[in-house]
């Protein structure tokens, strides 16, 4: 967090905004791995242009910019069109205060707990530890269709868990 009007280095202007360009990008494009590609291009796109001098305020507005020149020419790339609006109010709350702590792995590790081994080991991999379903499998020495008969099974029983974890 910055305490002052202006940051004292380019890595405060970083730590500051990444997670606000993230949920932005995010946001517009729906998916995790174009979000990280696309915040990680603003970061390098302003990274000389720049002035670590500037307001938090003219930072923040001069991201907010460059996102949309990045995510104009993303859609350019995708969808053989440019679109570059920014709607006012949600750029608003994306650039609002982070949310507030959420209980979500505190309910994930009650559930994986008691999910049998070979359940939470499938889910581990996949979701925590982004392993494809191949790379599972031979991680946990069983064929590709075990392993995804095994992810829906240990999914499904996570799910019937869910409600009983929130009470």
């Amino acid at each position: 967090m910055v305490t002052g009007e202006v940051y004292p280095d380019w890595e405060a202007v970083y730590r500051d905004n990444v997670d606000r360009m993230y949920r932005l990008m995010f946001a517009k494009v729906g998916n995790r791995p174009d979000a990280e590609d696309l915040t990680a291009e603003v970061f390098v796109a302003v990274l000389r242009p720049l002035r670590v001098s500037a307001s938090v305020g003219e930072v923040r507005a001069y991201l907010l910019a460059t996102a949309r020149t990045v995510l104009a020419e993303y859609w350019r790339r995708t969808l053989g069109r440019e679109v570059t609006t920014l709607v006012d109010e949600h750029t608003e709350t994306v650039f609002a205060d982070p949310p507030a702590p959420s209980n979500a792995p505190r309910r994930i590790a009650v559930i994986l707990s008691a999910l049998p081994d070979q359940y939470r080991r499938i889910l581990e991999l996949r979701f925590l530890d982004s392993y494809s379903v191949r790379e599972a499998a031979a991680e946990l020495g069983v064929s590709v269709a075990n392993a995804k008969v095994l992810q829906h099974r240990a999914l499904r029983r996570a799910a019937q868990m869910a409600p009983e974890v929130d009470q």
